[in-house]
């Protein structure tokens, strides 16, 4: 059984718009499950694929112009120091430079919390969104991907016991937007080869472990893979996702927690929500999977609750953000009375 915790606790995506990192903090703090904020308009090295890129041979990262490319002829340079250092846990930690947010999390008191989180981008999305010298994503290259699947499970171990470290249940996200993309029929990668790469780079990463991802991928795929937790934009594709109810069933009677991420934090569409609409539309969600032979108690005991999806475009700021994050405070509370559900 996992040791992450249900019962409609929260927690949220750790990219936030955030220019004040005391004040991030303090937002991400005020959840059940508490993570490190990634705050790329504080700084470009808080970045989620910059800090992904950390000692990867071959970045070529311009701090100025905010750009991260990839030279070939720089990765086999680089590459037999990098092997060197394979067995060295703090060659794939976060340094200080990369975020200073990630180490004034590690340096509170976390030991409380019912659970804590870390992400770290994920290498479909990052091998995707990386271009080497010829304009070509590193994802499609035969001798690099390997070595990227490799690299980024040991990132996200070595952060993993970082966490574990400051609290026993602490579990990590792996950020992956490209799988929304990578899993269709695209030159050099096929659709069978990444489902492959992908069960094997979470062969390679210890529990807790899971992913989060906004958009509409393979449900079948993810659900189905050997994971701990499924975060997802639930908002957004509610209808689709539901339709998914044997795997989803299955998921959960391996162990697995499901994150659903309701709240939106754009102005537009969380100006339009209350917490009546958003209850009964996480009712009318869960009402659908129930007649679909998921008990909605047991269901319950194994999700945790979140904003829909992160956000860094709106004209105020953080401030909806941070409303986003105490509706879902909100929502939650309301919810755990309606279901009689005690603290996890």
């Amino acid at each position: 059984m996992s040791s992450i915790p249900g019962n409609l606790l929260t927690t949220a995506m750790a990219v936030m718009p955030h220019q004040d990192a005391d004040k991030a903090l303090q937002t991400a703090l005020s959840l059940d499950i508490p993570f490190w904020p990634q705050l790329p308009l504080l700084s470009y090295y808080e970045d989620m694929y910059v800090q992904a890129s950390e000692n990867f041979p071959g970045i070529v990262l311009d701090v100025p112009n905010r750009k991260l490319s990839f030279s070939n002829e720089k990765f086999m340079e680089e590459l037999e120091t990098a092997l060197s250092r394979f067995e060295d846990p703090t060659f794939f930690d976060i340094g200080e430079e990369f975020s200073a947010v990630y180490h004034s999390f590690l340096s509170m008191d976390l030991e409380k919390c019912p659970a804590i989180r870390g992400q770290l981008e994920g290498p479909v999305s990052f091998g995707f969104s990386i271009l080497d010298q010829d304009e070509r994503p590193i994802l499609f290259d035969d001798t690099v991907r390997p070595f990227l699947y490799e690299f980024m499970a040991k990132r996200v171990n070595s952060q993993l016991a970082r966490l574990q470290e400051k609290n026993r249940n602490a579990f990590m996200f792996i950020d992956e937007p490209g799988l929304q993309f990578v899993f269709n029929a695209m030159s050099g990668y096929d659709d069978h080869k990444a489902k492959q790469d992908m069960e094997a780079f979470f062969d390679m990463i210890d529990r807790p472990r899971g992913i989060h991802l906004c958009g509409n991928p393979d449900w079948d795929f993810l659900l189905n893979l050997d994971l701990d937790i499924l975060s997802l934009d639930i908002f957004s594709n509610a209808e689709r996702f539901v339709s998914y109810a044997p795997s989803i069933k299955r998921f959960l009677e391996r162990g697995g927690v499901i994150s659903w991420g309701i709240v939106p934090t754009n102005i537009e569409p969380f100006e339009q929500q209350n917490l009546d609409s958003l209850v009964a539309k996480l009712d009318d969600l869960w009402n659908q999977l129930e007649k679909k032979h998921i008990d909605k108690q047991w269901l319950l005991s194994r999700s945790l609750l979140s904003p829909a999806t992160c956000c860094l475009v709106n004209p105020d700021g953080s401030t909806t953000v941070e409303k986003g994050f105490e509706m879902i405070n909100n929502l939650s509370g309301k919810l755990r009375e309606k279901y009689g559900l005690a603290p996890d």
